[in-house]
């Protein structure tokens, strides 16, 4: 029966039956759901009622559905992270499972495949061979996931707990000095500072690379768009196509410091997975561990700013921070207070994000809508017709999760 709930109460982890039998914890699927309707939906129907007028609330709101431009922190920065963050707290659970029965060998292997599948599909979700090999793009979001996914996973399977704190403090500590100690070349890989320094050097016609190389200047330790080691060293070292022109926001430096994101994950999986902490006590040491890392983080950004496209370890404690605490309040709500129908269009998509994910790419919720919503219905509704609109769209979409889920369809790597 969908939804039933069960206690285990030889180690207090509440557990909920899926369809298909499996047996789940209600309220990572749930907060994992929540992460994924911002971008599936719940950004646009903000978009939308923000159209109708000058309302303070969903102003605000719309502010924080947006990326910053560099350096800074809003809600919308939270969501890559906190992706990351729950596939940490999931590793405890489905790694723990697959070492009772198979052992740390075969446990391993299935990461290993489970990761090197979730990147390629990653690679092909950001268009695969379509532009030739030199336009792949070999690092993006998913590909983020998988390895940070895959390397906490291999140090949890293989490091005790005590020494994964070291681990993860080392990763944060280790690439906060790298960055702002190392010299690189005083050159912005930036389109707007490379035509200026080509025209300043006379050299209109030289590729970027040329001006690269003919820069000779050296700049300790900055932070600023195009002009640190992150972005210079995937300029020079990450082939394919990068998101920015001259380097990606997902490039090879700075997913390094994802998988301390993903063990500040694996550290709240083995607080919901222990077996002699009370339900509630885990409650209030996830709160109290995000309003520690968020402190950090905040002390930290003073000497190396809160930066998503560098995933900073000033931004990777804050992000940490806000993930444990909506861990928290879910947990907290659902398992101890067992408030959970508010919960049910949420863990809908959590238990098929990634399915959910990949489909909003290629069918058309809004066109869907559109044709049934669309014309003289919108007309008819005036200034909120767009609203109509949106929000259909976003109910096509949870009756599809709903669909999945009802069945016992659940698509997972």
């Amino acid at each position: 029966m969908p939804y039933s709930h069960s206690d285990d109460t030889e180690s207090s982890i509440r557990y909920t039956e899926l369809p298909d039998g499996s047996r789940r914890v209600l309220a990572i699927d749930a907060l994992r759901g929540f992460d994924m309707f911002w971008i599936v939906g719940g950004g646009a129907i903000v978009g939308a009622l923000n159209r109708l007028g000058d309302i303070p609330v969903i102003s605000g709101l719309r502010a924080q559905l947006t990326h910053v431009e560099w350096d800074g922190f809003r809600f919308y920065d939270l969501i890559f992270p906190l992706f990351v963050f729950i596939a940490g707290v999931s590793a405890v659970f489905s790694l723990s499972k697959a070492r009772e029965r198979g052992g740390e060998a075969r446990a391993a292997k299935r990461l290993l495949g489970r990761g090197l599948l979730l990147f390629l599909v990653g690679v092909f979700y950001s268009g695969g061979l379509s532009q030739g090999l030199d336009g792949v793009r070999w690092l993006g979001v998913l590909q983020r996931i998988a390895l940070s996914y895959t390397a906490a996973g291999l140090l949890f399977l293989y490091v005790p707990w005590k020494y994964l704190i070291g681990v993860a403090a080392g990763i944060l500590v280790g690439y906060w000095l790298f960055v702002t100690q190392s010299n690189v070349r005083n050159i912005q890989l930036e389109t707007a500072g490379l035509k200026t320094l080509a025209t300043k050097t006379h050299q209109t016609n030289a590729t970027p690379e040329a001006l690269f190389a003919a820069t000779t200047e050296t700049v300790k330790g900055p932070t600023l768009p195009g002009l640190n080691v992150v972005n210079h060293f995937d300029f020079q070292h990450l082939p394919g196509r990068r998101y920015d022109t001259y380097y990606d926001p997902e490039g090879i430096l700075s997913t390094i410091p994802a998988v301390a994101t993903c063990l500040l994950g694996v550290f709240a999986g083995l607080i919901l997975a222990n077996p002699r902490m009370p339900i509630g006590g885990k409650s209030a040491w996830l709160f109290l561990l995000g309003c520690g890392c968020i402190v950090a983080g905040l002390g930290l950004s003073y000497s190396f700013p809160i930066i998503k496209k560098l995933w900073s370890s000033s931004f990777v404690l804050v992000a940490g921070g806000c993930s444990y605490l909506l861990m928290a309040v879910f947990h907290y709500v659902i398992d101890v207070l067992c408030w959970r129908s508010w919960a049910k269009p949420f863990v809908w998509i959590g238990t098929n994000a990634l399915t959910i994910y990949l489909v909003n790419s290629i069918l058309p919720w809004r066109t869907i809508s559109e044709r049934i919503l669309g014309g003289p219905v919108a007309e008819f509704f005036g200034n909120g017709g767009p609203v109509i609109v949106t929000a259909g769209s976003l109910l096509i979409m949870f009756l599809f999760a709903r669909f999945l889920y009802r069945r016992g369809i659940f698509f997972r790597l």
